[in-house]
């Protein structure tokens, strides 16, 4: 019962920070933040989310600003969500690099 609770939450957890990251991005031209996994702790205190950065040459830079900036990350979060959520979560966030490992495994079948 828990889980599906859970499962719920990372949803829209991971919707409204794609918006919130869409929103951000949009005066960044050539950059591209996707959220494309996020989970949250069984008491709902922590969110971890997974982000996709194109171009990646840019991902740590990037992370290392989202990081920076993760309170008003929260708060902007808290804005859209303050009906859905009593306690906004805390925000950790993490590239996934999924897209550039599928990439390599291509180059290497290629060959």
């Amino acid at each position: 019962m828990q889980e599906t609770r859970q499962n719920k939450i990372a949803r829209l957890l991971q919707k409204e920070l794609s918006v919130i990251f869409q929103e951000q991005t949009r005066a960044m031209h050539g950059v591209m933040v996707s959220v494309t996994r996020a989970k949250i702790s069984p008491d709902l205190s922590i969110c971890t989310a997974y982000l996709s950065i194109f171009p990646s040459e840019k991902g740590e830079e990037l992370l290392q600003n989202i990081e920076k900036n993760s309170q008003q990350i929260r708060f902007a979060l808290g804005q859209r969500v303050r009906h859905q959520l009593r306690i906004v979560p805390e925000l950790r966030f993490f590239i996934d690099d999924s897209l550039d490992y599928i990439e390599h495994i291509d180059e290497l079948l290629k060959k």
